[in-house]
């Protein structure tokens, strides 16, 4: 039986999410990926395994090579369901900034 992983585990972690920035702009591969971390190859590794099975990456072979990508529709489904969120907090913060200048006017 081959269960997903959830995506929101996978982003949670903060290595998973900053090799998401290193890759965002261009591809890499798991040793230009690796060199920017003092873990060993294989954590980076299994980092990248993890980000695969969500989809939130994908592979390309080129020659030899194994280039990880950025899959920009799973991270958009990512955006779409923490948006309402944060219009929601963003409505918090400005109640409560409205709140802050009123007192501030009164002392």
């Amino acid at each position: 039986m081959n269960l997903r992983r959830d995506v929101f585990q996978a982003i949670a972690d903060p290595t998973r999410r900053a090799i998401l920035l290193l890759v965002a702009t261009h591809s890499m591969t798991a040793g230009a990926i690796a060199s920017n971390f003092d873990t060993a190859r294989p954590t980076v590794s299994k980092h990248l395994q993890i980000l695969t099975e969500c989809e939130l990456l994908e592979q390309e072979q080129t020659g030899r090579e194994i280039y990880y990508h950025l899959n920009p529709k799973k991270m958009k489904e990512i955006a779409d369901f923490v948006e309402p969120f944060r219009k929601l907090w963003d409505d918090r913060f400005n109640k409560l900034e409205s709140i802050m200048k009123k007192y501030k006017t009164k002392k």
